[in-house]
């Protein structure tokens, strides 16, 4: 796919774009007032960068986004770097920041057997890679349900005894009468380039990788 003239830079909906906003303010990067703004169906935003502007996506499409070459860099959890594994994707930076685990859970109503006996599992999840990865590490097959959404309700409704989801507080799955058995691998949200961006346009994409760093650097992130 041919790069745009502008440089694009792909943010997540939701929770991680509350957190990542101050870092992005923090790099020299302002969004016009649409993007603040709950009534605005945009989905594309000019900045006070003349050449660089902004796209709100999905957690998941913003790694595509910048695989693809649609956006020139991006930030994405490496829980969907680690799922997809884009030979297109570079991640020069943890942002430190969406911090969280990919865990294993259960119903509280059951015993839980020691995960280092199992010889094989089934459970629902978003992550079938990640997860049939881990286990196999440890010779255990991993049957995957993939689901996109309301796993908590794969254990209830019968659908799977085991689930392995995104946990931060452990909110909703103590809501759901679930507990945590297991933590597969700890999640913060990184700074990705096009890989083909990085070689044709070194000095843009290395200046804001720079600007990213700073921005870290002074920990001002709430």
């Amino acid at each position: 796919m041919e790069l745009s003239e502008k440089l694009v830079l792909a943010l997540p909906k939701g929770r991680i774009l509350k957190e990542v906003m101050p870092l992005v303010n923090k790099a020299g990067i302002i969004p016009e007032d649409d993007f603040d703004d709950p009534k605005s169906r945009k989905l594309e935003f000019d900045t006070n960068i003349q050449n660089l502007t902004i796209i709100r996506v999905r957690a998941f499409d913003a790694a595509t986004f910048v695989a693809c070459g649609a956006a020139h860099l991006g930030v994405v959890g490496n829980d969907v770097l680690q799922e997809f594994g884009y030979s297109d994707l570079y991640s020069p930076l943890d942002l430190d920041i969406g911090h969280c685990r990919l865990s294993l859970a259960m119903p509280e109503s059951e015993d839980s057997a020691d995960p280092r006996e199992w010889s094989h599992i089934r459970v629902a999840t978003k992550y079938p890679n990640m997860t049939r990865d881990y286990y196999a590490q440890r010779g255990v097959q991993a049957e995957c349900i993939k689901l996109n959404g309301a796993m908590e309700l794969a254990p209830k409704l019968g659908l799977s005894r085991r689930i392995v989801d995104l946990v931060s507080t452990g909110g909703t799955l103590k809501a759901n009468q679930l507990k945590e058995v297991e933590v597969l691998t700890h999640i913060t949200s990184r700074l990705v380039v096009n890989r083909p961006a990085f070689k044709t346009r070194p000095s843009e994409v290395s200046y804001w990788i720079d600007r990213f760093r700073e921005a870290i650097s002074d920990g001002t992130t709430a």
